[in-house]
């Protein structure tokens, strides 16, 4: 293994279902087995481990009998009741052996949506790493909602992530790492060691769909690093059936891709991330080539004569996405106009809008205090 001395503190660790599951579809208790003993031998070099774990649905599929993913809610949630009971028993035996608490946390958007639940999701993830335990995380896909579900545990990750300060985010795949295509249809696809900023021309190297026991690919994983590569945490999107993978991660071995803002760059803030992160987007407005590069390069707020388009229902303080005349997600914001109103008053000077609703003076569509750039 690795040397690991003086390297990362916190490490979130995400597994995907099909990095879990075997051939047959069942859950891999060998795999878990020696993925728990790479925790441990992380944990005995002081590092601090939080194991964002999909699977409860493919584990409670075997247990409960079904030959393939269910496509109704309820049977969805039926078996993720079961198999998440099956899947911390795996992982609570296992680390057990070696002397360690496992702790379940479940947890579903609208935890985190609210400020006072995302805090108490913090201090309650930090209290388990203060006191030696190994937080086994995963989405309450028993009672999440459309609405309010984080639609993959890739995010999840990342939220968890900026939750606790980590040091390192690691996305354990069925695949290397990120490539220029989709290696396994076209030959000439390259791993890409290191990225340093997500845009357009990255995302549309990423394929789409996942596997048949999934529900995140590639897309994803970028969304997430893209996310905390603003949060300043870097992320490794590696082959969690390499061996030894984790040590290797923390260690500094070149494995995978790693998504790390250059040094030096600036990080946001704890509140931007929530507002970007954990808040449920209401609405989108679409802002003029100006106005973009007036975000991007120069953090500006956002003005209502930059925005050119406005789509969904919102209030003032909903978060809204901010995207560019080409649909590319640039930032997540709180919005100080409703959707009526914005459909007044985009594309209008402060001056204008002023005449005619003086209540808001000087007000910007989205204060740069209040808005995450992507």
């Amino acid at each position: 293994m690795a040397d690991l001395s003086g390297q990362s503190d916190i490490i979130v660790v995400k597994i995907g279902s099909s990095t879990l599951v075997n051939a047959e579809g069942a859950v891999d208790r060998v795999f878990i087995a020696d993925l728990c003993r790479q925790v441990v031998a992380l944990r005995k070099l002081g590092k601090r481990v939080v194991v964002v774990s999909s699977g409860a649905a493919a584990a409670g599929m075997e247990r409960l009998g079904f030959e393939k993913r269910p496509t109704d809610i309820p049977s969805l949630q039926a078996c993720a009741a079961c198999g998440q009971a099956a899947l911390t028993e795996v992982y609570a035996d296992v680390l057990r052996a070696e002397g360690i608490a496992c702790g379940q946390v479940l947890l579903t958007r609208r935890d985190v949506v609210d400020r006072e639940g995302y805090l108490n999701a913090r201090n309650t993830l930090e209290r388990l790493l203060e006191l030696g335990v190994v937080p086994v995380v995963n989405e309450n896909d028993t009672v999440s909602v459309a609405e309010f579900a984080f639609g993959d545990n890739d995010m999840l990750g990342a939220i968890v992530a900026t939750l606790i300060g980590a040091d390192l985010y690691i996305i354990m795949s069925d695949i290397d790492g990120f490539y220029t295509a989709n290696p396994s249809t076209d030959p000439s696809a390259r791993l890409i060691e290191r990225v340093e900023r997500i845009d357009a021309d990255t995302l549309a190297m990423a394929g789409g769909a996942g596997s048949a026991v999934g529900t995140g690919g590639m897309l994803t994983k970028l969304r997430a690093a893209r996310a905390l590569l603003a949060a300043g945490i870097p992320t490794v999107i590696c082959k969690g059936r390499q061996p030894d993978v984790l040590p290797d991660v923390v260690g500094g071995k070149q494995v995978g891709t790693r998504f790390e803002a250059p040094r030096g760059s600036a990080h946001e803030s704890p509140r931007k991330l929530w507002i970007g992160l954990a808040e449920v987007p209401r609405g989108t407005i679409t802002l003029d080539e100006g106005a973009c590069a007036a975000v991007i390069k120069r953090g500006a707020s956002i003005l209502p004569v930059g925005v050119v388009a406005t789509e969904g229902t919102y209030s003032v303080g909903d978060v809204v996405n901010v995207v560019s005349p080409e649909g590319t997600l640039i930032g997540r914001g709180t919005i100080r106009y409703s959707s009526d109103e914005m459909v007044r008053v985009r594309g209008l000077k402060l001056d204008v809008i002023a005449r005619f609703m003086p209540e808001k003076e000087g007000q910007p569509a989205i204060h740069r205090d209040e808005l995450l750039v992507l």
